[in-house]
């Protein structure tokens, strides 16, 4: 084991989102626009073998949870390869996947038996014709079939089902993911819309805020606040009669960053220490330049080091990073 990563915040890094792809089979409108982007070249992407590297690396630094991202990671072939690449590391204490849950139900069974621990499934609408209003896909049926592949599955628990909100989109959604909260064993977290789009028309009067959210949640059935773990992104709730819990990511409205221990590796290697990082330190380059393992380390140490105490979003003269939310990694 090597010294915990810490940054300059006397924050210890702990987590790690790993980005394999920045390919996507859908086209949400708060991620992409409805012709996608131009997509990195196969050479161009991390191997399974140097993301096992990287992971293995940052794990004896104390980084334990990590979490596979894209993009559609379940895009990528093999992805179960990977999985189990990590699997046997008993550095890494936790392992989950971000998916929108298109590929889920035919994949599902190899990555638990590769040793998937979690998995967060992308779901913005339960209607139909808002699925496909939002996704500009018609593929509703295809992810509720994925989580409920994933639920027959009990070591992949907890299940995560993530609501992204927009204004005038998600009211009418609230109730209908409250009750399907309550029917299934899994944890519904509402997230706030982040200006992160591809389109960058972000802006405040089109973010939901997660208090309304509740609000609307709470009217229908009442709520009691769990609180929220430090580190953790999402502020939990349960329903009041016990049947079901909600979360709420909140980093517009109510940030966070106090105690984020959380950094990212894009799918072609670089490292951010922030969603909203300005800039990137490149890990592929000096890899493949054969690179050791210390060498690395001294490059990582130095990039975490100045790592933001927070996001600007709130801030007068915010700029948008240039990277979309699927080419960055969820």
């Amino acid at each position: 084991m090597r010294a915990q990563l810490v940054d300059g915040h006397k924050r210890n890094i702990g987590d790690v989102r790993i980005s394999v792809t920045d390919r996507c089979n859908f086209r949400c409108q708060y991620c992409m626009p409805a012709e996608g982007l131009p997509w990195l070249d196969r050479d161009d992407l991390l191997s399974y073998e140097e993301i096992a590297r990287l992971v293995a690396l940052l794990a004896s630094m104390g980084v334990h949870d990590v979490r596979l991202t894209g993009g559609e990671p379940l895009a990528r072939r093999e992805l179960w390869r990977l999985v189990e690449m990590l699997s046997v590391d008993e550095n890494i204490h936790d392992l989950s996947l971000t998916t929108n849950g298109y590929l889920l139900d035919r994949q599902v069974e190899g990555l638990v038996k590769a040793g998937l621990r979690r998995v967060n499934v992308s779901l913005d609408a339960l209607a139909p014709d808002r699925f496909f209003q939002l996704t500009r896909r018609n593929s509703l049926q295809k992810v509720l079939d994925g989580l409920a592949a994933a639920e027959k599955h009990p070591e992949l628990r907890p299940i995560k089902v993530n609501v992204v909100a927009l204004k005038d989109f998600t009211e009418d959604e609230v109730v209908r993911f409250a009750e399907f909260a309550r029917k299934h064993p899994y944890e519904v977290r509402f997230i706030e819309f982040m200006p992160l789009d591809a389109d960058r028309t972000w802006s405040r009067d089109k973010v939901l805020p997660n208090a309304e959210v509740r609000r609307l949640i709470h009217a229908a059935y009442p709520l009691k606040d769990l609180g929220r773990e430090r580190h953790g992104t999402s502020r939990r709730w349960e329903f009041a009669d016990g049947q079901g819990s909600i979360g709420f990511i909140s980093p517009v409205s109510e940030p966070f960053c106090g105690d984020c221990n959380r950094i990212r590796v894009t799918a072609e290697g670089n490292l951010r220490t922030c969603l909203f990082s300005m800039t990137e330190t490149d890990l592929r380059g000096p890899m493949r330049a054969g690179a050791t393992d210390d060498d690395l380390e001294a490059i990582i140490r130095e990039a975490v080091w100045a790592k933001e105490l927070k996001h600007d979003v709130n801030d007068e003269g915010f700029v948008q990073p240039l990277r979309t939310m699927s080419q960055i990694g969820g």
